[in-house]
C-alpha cells in the first residue's frame, strides 16, 4: 500500500485551497517585485517598517562582521553569544519582567514554553481561535486538552471548572487573522479565581499596542502576577526574526532546563540578536510610527465601509474584510493583483468554513496615497467580480 497523495492535492484543488509560494525577488516592505511583478503589498507583517530599516540592515551587517554568520551551537553548549545576552537583558526591560529568554521562532517559543509547563496530569486550556503552534503545543503537552468558546468567559470558566493538576490558560494577544484582542482582563481574572495560570502569545501586540509598544499587557495594564509567561516575536513589528518568552526568573530557569525546543536548537546568528537590539531602539525611540499606523487603520476602516464590504472588528494592523467563499476570495485577490495590489486571500483550513477572507495588513510605511490606490482598486475589483461567485457552497 502506498500514499495516495495525487487524490489529496487534486481534492485541495478542486475545493480552492490550493497554496503556492509566491518568489520574493526584492526586499521586503511595502513596494515589492514578486514572480517578476512589481506590486504594492497589503500582507506581510512588518507593521513599523523595520525589516528593511537602513539602521537595523547595517547593525546586522557589523554584528556579521564582528560574531560571523552561524549562532555554532545550542545556548547550553556554546551558542549563547553575548548579543543574544544583550538582547535578553532589553527585552526583560522593555516587557517589564525579572527576565526574558530567546527562542529561535515564535512556533518553537509556544511549544518550548507550553511542553515544559504541562504534562500528563495536568490541563491546557485554549482560545478556539488560538494560532495553529498554540494548539500543537497543547497537544503535544499530554495534558488534558480543551478549546474555550472565543473571549467568552462563561466558557473558560466551566472548563476551569474542571480542569485538572496545573492549569494553563492560553490565548493569543491579538488573533491573527479576524485582528481584535484577546478579553485578557477577563480571562486573568477568571484564571486567578481558579488557580490557573496565564500564559499569552502577543506575536501581532508588541510593536504596535500600548503607550511605548509594550503590546497588550501594556496595553491593559497588567502584571506578572497577572500574565506569568508572556511570548513575544521579533519577525513582525520588529522586522527581524526569533522569539521571546519574558517571566520571572523561576520561569525561565525552568524553560531552559525542561524546554525541548530551547534545549536542543542551535542558536540563532548573532547577527540577527544585533539587528533586533538596534530594531528595538527604534521601536521605544520613534513613537511617530505608531501613530502613522492608527492613522492608516481609521482611514482604511472608513473607506472599506464606504464600499460596503464587511469588516471584522480588528482596532491592528490586521484588518480582514470578511468575504465568505474561498473562491469569491481568490478571485478578489487576484483581480486586486492585475491592478498592482498584493492582498492574500485566507481560506480554511486556516480558518472556519464560509469565513474565506482578504487578510489586509498595514505598515507604517504605507502612505495615505498608498490607503487610498488599495480602496480604489478594491471598489473596481468588487464591481467586477460576477454575482455568482458570491455562492459559499466551495466551502461547504
Amino acid at each position: 500500500m502506498s500514499f495516495n497523495l495525487s487524490s489529496r492535492l487534486a481534492e485541495r484543488r478542486a475545493a480552492h485551497l490550493y497554496r503556492q509560494r509566491p518568489l520574493l525577488e526584492s526586499p521586503q516592505g511595502v513596494r515589492v517585485v514578486v514572480d517578476g511583478q512589481p506590486l504594492l503589498a497589503f500582507c506581510n507583517n512588518d507593521y513599523l517598517g523595520l525589516a528593511s530599516h537602513p539602521a537595523v540592515i547595517e547593525a546586522f551587517a557589523e554584528g556579521a562582521r564582528r560574531w560571523g554568520v552561524g549562532g555554532g551551537a545550542s545556548h547550553l553548549v556554546v551558542g549563547h553569544s553575548q548579543p543574544h545576552h544583550e538582547l535578553e537583558e532589553a527585552l526583560a526591560e522593555f516587557t517589564g519582567r525579572p527576565r526574558a529568554l530567546l527562542m529561535s521562532s515564535g512556533y518553537m517559543a509556544n511549544l518550548g514554553a507550553v511542553t515544559a509547563l504541562a504534562g500528563q496530569g495536568d490541563t491546557v486550556l485554549e482560545d478556539r481561535l488560538n494560532h495553529a503552534s498554540l494548539l500543537d503545543a497543547g497537544l503535544l503537552s499530554g495534558a488534558r486538552f480543551s478549546r474555550y468558546l472565543h473571549n467568552d468567559m462563561n466558557s473558560l470558566a466551566s472548563r476551569l471548572d474542571k480542569s485538572q493538576g496545573n492549569t494553563l490558560v492560553i490565548t493569543d494577544g491579538v488573533f491573527s487573522m479576524d485582528g481584535d484582542l484577546a478579553e485578557l482582563p477577563g480571562v486573568c481574572a477568571v484564571a486567578a479565581e481558579r488557580g490557573g495560570w496565564v500564559m499569552v502569545d502577543d506575536a501581532h501586540g508588541f510593536g504596535c499596542l500600548g503607550n511605548n509598544g509594550g503590546g497588550i499587557v501594556e496595553h491593559y495594564g497588567l502584571s506578572v502576577e497577572q500574565v506569568p509567561v508572556l511570548i513575544g516575536t521579533l519577525g513582525k513589528a520588529f522586522g527581524t526574526a526569533g522569539a521571546f518568552v519574558a517571566g520571572s526568573e523561576e520561569l525561565i530557569e525552568t524553560l531552559i532546563q525542561f524546554a525541548r525546543p530551547y534545549i536542543y536548537t542551535t542558536s540563532q546568528p548573532p547577527a540577527v540578536a544585533c539587528a533586533t537590539l538596534r530594531s528595538l531602539q527604534l521601536l521605544q525611540g520613534e513613537h511617530w510610527r505608531r501613530e502613522r499606523l492608527a492613522q492608516l487603520i481609521a482611514q482604511f476602516r472608513i473607506g472599506v465601509a464606504d464600499i460596503g464590504l464587511e469588516l471584522m472588528n480588528s482596532p491592528t494592523p490586521i484588518q480582514p474584510i470578511l468575504v465568505g467563499s474561498s473562491e469569491r476570495a481568490m478571485a478578489l485577490s487576484a483581480a486586486l493583483r492585475e491592478q498592482g495590489i498584493l492582498v492574500t486571500a485566507i481560506r480554511p483550513p486556516t480558518v472556519p468554513r464560509g469565513t474565506a477572507r482578504l487578510r489586509v495588513t498595514l505598515s507604517a510605511a504605507h502612505s495615505e496615497d498608498d490607503v487610498n490606490q488599495l480602496l480604489d482598486a478594491l471598489k473596481r475589483a468588487v464591481a467586477q467580480l460576477p454575482v455568482t461567485q458570491s455562492s459559499e457552497a466551495h466551502d461547504a
